[in-house]
């Protein structure tokens, strides 16, 4: 709310200063200069008393910024009489400011849809029935229903026999776990299995997920405001104007003069041709799925030097997919594979669905599954053609088979056997993991180029699993093991070697992206809590992303330099010649807005930014994100 009525302050002051600055040139246009002056008074003055007190606030934050010098030139221009130059000064000092919160009023309402997952209410047994209930009336001893998709609100013990838990965007463990009953539950986590019981252990404001909340607020606080590519050059150029009004009025004796120099250095291209050129780099990234949440944050982009990567879910698809089948009792992959799928067909298991998805991949017809019975978070039994088939963890189907096998299956750090039986022999197994994303070695090496000094790895995940999804990236370090704090710290560590850029999809990662200097979100399919602390959210599920957004965002800037230095310049030599008595107030103002038509024109260059992409020219379709799913099945 807060943001919207500053949004609709900074619309209507613009709206006053433009029907005022029209209406009185409809009335001079007549001869009626009378009128004319009131009513382009009546424009300036809005914009002016809200220039004044935009000033005040800055002074005691101890900022001097570009403000000053358009106040000057709009005060001097109304004390000499001169109002239709205030009126002037005052539509694109306001037009500048109106553009920058579009920008981040846009950013805000893109991510509305984000949030939406996060849990704000849970179910709880009362009086021999359910009900809803607000997080904050959940106290510890309620007993809680946690259905299947639900994000456990608070942190409790399992009262069910068992349960089966996504902890990935807490913990970094990319596969989901299996709690018996009395095990701890953590808030924050999702259900990937049947409903289960929950008892809670403490209220909402202590749980895990609040307190990785709370270190997100406590890392926004201690973040250092991202100063504005304007206000760089503001005390500059402040003291370049002064000087030349100043020694205009003392060498002729004219006022008049010096408000002319006033209005001419107005830094209108500062004030437009900036925000013009970062508002079209943030419409341009947003086209390749990258939205960044106001022209600071562009800013800061186009300075980074040190990316710190997250693993589950960003390094890696964050979801199991097949990396080998291994056969036995003469039966080929594809069997395997179908004979798994088509079973799976009847689980809401992830794996199962994975497995299903990757036989589909491979064209494989699936027949309808009958008699299925599937024990939660352990396996399904059915028929499949009228073989009797197992599918499920490795101990699960062990015990319904003829024959034990001797001796489990190599693997990998980090990966989950499935195995399948058929009519009581253990046909073989699939050996499924998290593995890299497609492409990651590519985007590591094309953030080289674009000047990226040092990349790192931080997770949640284990050291062993770590180092063998990473083997061969060329990573500059890596960090396991990492609780929320504990990223906090290495952000905060990194940035001795310059801005840090940190990207995760998590909770737990939450923090540390607000800590960092640019923090980047997987927002299509990372937690709420991320993409709300982050500066930056990707909205398609691609990691290559960050590549072309990073390239708009130098695009951008340089853009937008080049465009405050010829407009700048030219604005000097107006100065100039505005001091020596060849422009008078009105002139100055008509030749900033040739100045300003033109650094704005060079400004909007930056819509036609066309970054280089990594896998493809265009953004994935729902087809190709599902066959992300199973990248990786035949190995």
């Amino acid at each position: 709310m807060e943001h919207s009525g500053s949004d609709r302050f900074k619309t209507g002051i613009l709206l006053l200063a433009v029907l005022g600055l029209v209406a009185g040139l409809g009335f001079y246009s007549v001869g009626r200069s009378d009128i004319a002056d009131t009513i382009w008074l009546a424009g300036v003055v809005p914009a002016l008393l809200a220039l004044l007190i935009e000033i005040l606030r800055s002074l005691r934050r101890g900022e001097i910024g570009l403000d000053i010098v358009a106040a000057l030139s709009m005060t001097a221009a109304l004390v000499f009489g001169e109002t239709l130059a205030a009126a002037v000064v005052a539509v694109m000092y306001s037009g500048g400011t109106f553009l920058e919160s579009f920008a981040e009023g846009r950013a805000r309402r893109e991510m509305h849809a984000l949030l939406s997952r996060v849990p704000r209410s849970a179910t709880r047994h009362q009086n021999g029935g359910l009900e809803d209930f607000p997080l904050d009336e959940i106290a510890p001893g309620d007993r809680l229903l946690i259905r299947q998709g639900d994000v456990v609100p608070v942190d409790g013990t399992v009262a069910s026999d068992g349960a089966f838990v996504d902890t990935s965007a807490l913990t970094g463990e990319s596969l989901p776990v299996r709690l018996t009953r009395g095990s701890d539950a953590m808030s924050g986590s999702t259900n990937a299995g049947e409903a289960f019981d929950l008892t809670a252990t403490r209220p909402a404001k202590d749980s895990t997920y609040a307190g990785i909340v709370r270190l997100v607020e406590q890392a926004q606080a201690s973040k250092a405001p991202m100063s504005r590519l304007a206000d760089r050059w503001s005390l500059g150029f402040l003291v370049v104007t002064v000087s030349i009004a100043f020694a205009a009025w003392w060498f002729t004796g004219d006022p008049i003069r010096a408000v002319a120099v006033l209005v001419v250095a107005t830094p209108c291209p500062l004030i437009l041709a900036v925000p013009v050129a970062l508002v079209a780099g943030l419409s341009r990234a947003a086209h390749f799925g990258v939205l960044i949440k106001g022209a600071g944050a562009l800013e800061a982009m186009a300075r980074i030097r040190t990316l710190i990567l997250d693993k589950t879910g960003t390094l890696t698809d964050g979801r199991p997919q097949i990396v080998r089948i291994v056969t036995a009792d003469g039966m080929d992959e594809a069997q395997i594979l179908r004979f798994a799928a088509a079973l799976d067909q009847a689980s809401k298991h992830p794996v199962a669905q994975a497995i299903v998805a990757a036989a589909k991949l491979r064209g494989l017809t699936l027949p309808v599954p009958q008699d299925v019975a599937e024990i939660p978070g352990e396996g399904v039994v059915g028929f499949i053609e009228d073989c009797q088939i197992v599918v499920g963890g490795l101990g699960f189907v062990l015990q319904r088979v003829q024959e034990p096998a001797p001796s489990h299956p190599d693997m990998e750090a980090g990966a989950l056997v499935v195995a399948l039986a058929v009519d009581g022999q253990l046909a073989g197994h699939l050996v499924m993991s998290d593995p890299l994303r497609e492409g990651a070695s590519d985007m590591i090496a094309r953030l080289r180029e674009q000047g990226m000094a040092r990349i790192l790895l931080a997770t949640g995940d284990r050291a062993d699993v770590a180092t063998r999804v990473t083997a061969g990236l060329g990573l500059d370090g890596m960090r396991s093991d990492l609780t929320p704090d504990q990223k906090v710290l290495l952000v905060l560590s990194e940035r001795k070697n310059g801005p840090v850029m940190m990207i995760g999809d998590g909770v737990n990662d939450a923090p540390a992206l607000a800590a960092a200097d640019v923090g980047v979100a997987m927002g299509a399919r990372g937690a709420a809590a991320s993409a709300e602390a982050a500066d930056v959210v990707l909205l398609v599920d691609r990691l290559d992303r960050i590549a072309p957004g990073l390239e708009i965002a130098h695009a951008s800037r340089r853009i937008a330099l080049e465009s405050v230095v010829a407009g700048i310049g030219l604005s000097v030599l107006g100065m100039i010649a505005a001091a020596f008595g060849y422009l008078t107030p009105v002139q100055g103002a008509l030749l900033q807005e040739v100045i300003d038509v033109a650094v704005i024109l060079n400004a909007l260059r930056a819509l036609r930014i066309s970054p280089r992409l990594g896998l493809s020219d265009a953004l994935p379709s729902e087809h190709s994100s599902k066959t992300d799913l199973a990248q990786g099945t035949m190995a």
